[in-house]
């Protein structure tokens, strides 16, 4: 009898992380849904009209209209195809400029000055330049977001280089750890956490600057479907378009989470969320 019940209290146990594994992430989902519903009562009680800011079920139809047609699929997948060749050479780039930054104090007076001039530069001050370079086609829309991307990567890795605790490498020193060895066991595990917190960043920001590439010379894309919405007169379709954005943006955001959390594993942090 005593082991039946421990049995069953270790079974409660062992279910109960498992079910707020699945809860936690339902959590976000409460705010949205929440101000959702609240305008869609809002205007079913004719406390506005609904026009301008179309509610719930409103966009929820032109969504599964756009699906019909297939232009939402056509739409999202033009974007992603910038975003993830832009994010592709952006982290590159920013990762390789910012660990040789953030080793060679010459290289890191020699870059720097010029790349923090360049990084207060806006998006949309690039586009014309770029169409010039590399015409209105693919090229100069990838070039723009991996311009977009490059920044928060290159200044996070490069932080996070220098900010190595000088005591732990001395560590290494001590255990006679080789050159490789001590990139594998000392610098890149305390590297890790600010590069993907950089990767999140560069990737928010390359969905900004997606934006601006898709407002000029774009025949595709979610931003062309939210000009193409302001053009037509259509409030729907562009609050459909700004809800793709977010939705893409947050699965993006949480696809690079999801694979950096076996990395991060070994953190002894205050609270894991």
């Amino acid at each position: 009898m005593t082991a039946t019940i421990d049995q069953s209290v270790t079974a409660a146990a062992a279910q109960k992380p498992r079910l707020a594994r699945f809860a936690r992430p339902l959590l976000g989902l409460v705010l949205p849904l929440s101000l959702a519903l609240f305008w869609e009562i809002a205007v079913h009680m004719g406390l506005s009209n609904g026009r301008l800011v179309p509610p719930p079920s409103v966009i929820f139809k032109t969504f599964a209209d756009l699906a019909a047609t297939g232009e939402l699929q056509e739409h999202a997948a033009a974007t992603l195809w910038r975003i993830g060749w832009g994010f592709l050479f952006g982290v590159l780039a920013g990762t390789v400029l910012g660990a040789v930054a953030g080793y060679s104090a010459l290289i890191y007076r020699l870059v720097d000055p010029t790349l923090q001039g360049l990084r207060a530069v806006p998006s949309i001050a690039w586009v014309p330049l770029f169409i010039l370079w590399f015409g209105i086609f693919e090229a100069s829309k990838i070039i723009l977001i991996a311009v977009g991307v490059f920044f928060p990567v290159y200044l996070g890795v490069m932080g996070a280089v220098l900010s190595v605790d000088r005591k732990i490498v001395e560590v290494g020193r001590a255990f006679r750890l080789s050159g490789f060895a001590m990139i594998r066991r000392i610098l890149l595990p305390a590297v890790l956490p600010a590069y993907v917190l950089s990767l999140r960043a560069g990737l928010g920001l390359g969905w900004m600057f997606v934006l601006a590439a898709e407002f000029l010379g774009a025949s595709s894309g979610l931003g062309f479907l939210l000009i193409d919405g302001q053009q037509l007169g259509k409030p729907a379709q562009i609050v459909a378009a700004i809800v793709a954005f977010a939705i893409l943006g947050k699965l993006s955001d949480w696809l690079i989470v999801l694979l950096s959390a076996p990395f991060l594993r070994w953190e002894d942090v205050v609270a894991r969320r």
